[in-house]
Formats: structure tokens, sequence, C-alpha cells
């Protein structure tokens, strides 16, 4: 479902025709980590999901990345999976739309290999297991690197305010001796007040 284009109640139940194999997400998980420039962009992309409360709706922090992060010239685009009874709550969608992000979701399968419980379950030939195709929703989001600039300068410049407002606050405190209560030893007694006739 394209936000852009409609409201995020009207889900688009067309057949399942993509598939996307396991390995794949695995590979694509696998080149994050060797890459260290597309992790920073993944990183920058994943702040603007939590400094905009994504998470706080329904399912949106159990996906699971697919694909991307794919930087073109004005948006990085990334794809999410999740279960498809643990659909995303399209008002997390709503939220995104509204700071300029497209948000499709999509209806697909996911090609897994089974778990092998008896014989049946090996592929003909081989010792492994027969693949099953488990659906899915994926939750495609095109962010613009302008909303990713802004929160990342946004936030470091709260981190800086934070830094200067601890600074000014150490300048300040500079306390005389004769301004500091003075405590009394443990082992003294307090001297008596005596009552003025």
């Amino acid at each position: 479902m394209n936000l852009a284009d409609s409201s995020p109640t009207n889900i688009n139940n067309t057949k399942r025709t993509t598939m996307h194999d396991i390995l794949d997400v695995i590979k694509n998980i696998q080149t994050l980590s060797e890459n260290n420039s597309a992790f920073k962009v993944l990183k920058d992309f994943e702040r603007v999901l939590d400094e905009l409360d994504i998470y706080v709706f329904k399912n949106w922090d159990e996906g699971e990345l697919v694909s991307g992060p794919d930087v073109n010239r004005y948006s990085v685009r990334c794809e999410f999976m999740w279960a498809e009874e643990e659909m995303p709550d399209p008002e997390g969608a709503k939220r995104l739309h509204d700071y300029g992000c497209q948000v499709i979701y999509k209806k697909e399968n996911i090609l897994v290999p089974r778990k092998i419980k008896d014989p049946g379950d090996y592929r003909p030939g081989t010792k492994k297991g027969k693949i099953d195709a488990h659906p899915i929703w994926v939750v495609e989001i095109s962010m613009p690197k302008k909303l990713m600039q802004d929160v990342y300068i946004g936030k470091e410049n709260q981190e800086h305010n934070r830094m200067a407002e601890y600074m000014r606050y150490k300048n300040n405190t500079t306390v005389d001796t004769g301004e500091v209560a003075q405590e009394s030893p443990e082992n003294e007694e307090p001297e008596a007040i005596s009552p003025t006739a």
C-alpha cells in the first residue's frame, strides 16, 4: 500500500508473487557488517525511526531488515519484514508519511528451509530440508536524506547544548570557603545556647 495514494487502512490484498530467500536476507546483513558506510546509513535511518517514536506503535519494533539501505540521490530505501500475523500498525506509517517518507505495505513470501523432524522433510536426493514459503508483510520505507540529516544535526546540537549547559553550571558554581556551612566534628557536642535574660 502506498500511503501517498491511499489511506493506511486500505491494504493491497493481491496475490503474493514476490519471494524473498532467507539466504539473501542473511547476505544483506553480512554486507552491512563488512561495509562501515552502509552500517552508518542504517544507523541514521534507525535514528529517525526512533526520534519520530515509530517504535511505540504496535509491532514496529519486531521488524527485520530484508534489504537495504539502498542510497539514492535524495533518499534512502530499506525493506523490513514481519510475520503475517504481526503486521505493523499503519499509524506508524502515517507518521512517517507526515515527515515526507514513502511507505508501501506488501504481502509477500519468504523461503525458509524446513526443520527436519522425519524423513519426509528431506529434499529428494539430499540431506537438506525442503524449502517452505512463509507469508510475511514487507514494508518498504523510502526516507528523504534531508530528514535523516536534520535528525542527526538535531541530535548533535542537543548533545552539544547539554555539554555547554554542564560546563556553564560547572563554571558558575565556584563557592568561597566562607560561604560554605561548617560542619561540627563528630566527637564534639554542640554548644548549648544560653538564654538571654
